[in-house]
């Protein structure tokens, strides 16, 4: 005697697979299987990627304070710095949008950084 599948049960476990790999090509939004196997792939990666993206978001942030600073004479690291040591707390995300939308507020940040970081001595002044 063959053992019950419980039907109605197992249907609508399957439904709600299917329903979860739409937009998935070919076999896999089709086959229960193999959309169940690509469902857990697809769950992976999204939990992987959730934090890959705020990296990436630093480190867009990062090159657009950098580029700002650059023409304003002074490099990312010494910025930082300056601002640190002017106990200035504002976040990369924020730094990087007053960047681009409010020059002239970042030129004042850039003043403030540039007067805080000290004067760098070259071995030949040493000399």
């Amino acid at each position: 005697m063959v053992r019950a599948g419980s039907g109605k049960t197992q249907a609508a476990k399957r439904k709600r697979t299917r329903k979860l790999t739409k937009g998935f090509r070919l076999a896999r939004h089709n086959l229960y299987r193999q959309s169940l196997v690509t469902l857990i792939r697809a769950r992976a990666y999204a939990f992987r990627d959730r934090r890959a993206k705020k990296r990436q978001f630093r480190r867009l942030w990062i090159v657009r304070i950098n580029a700002a600073c650059r023409m304003r004479g002074m490099r990312y690291s010494e910025f930082i710095h300056g601002l640190q040591l002017a106990m200035i707390a504002l976040d990369r995300k924020s730094l990087s949008e007053i960047a681009i939308h409010d020059p002239t507020t970042f030129d004042k940040l850039v003043a403030i950084a540039r007067d805080k970081v000290p004067v760098q001595k070259t071995a030949a002044a040493k000399a």
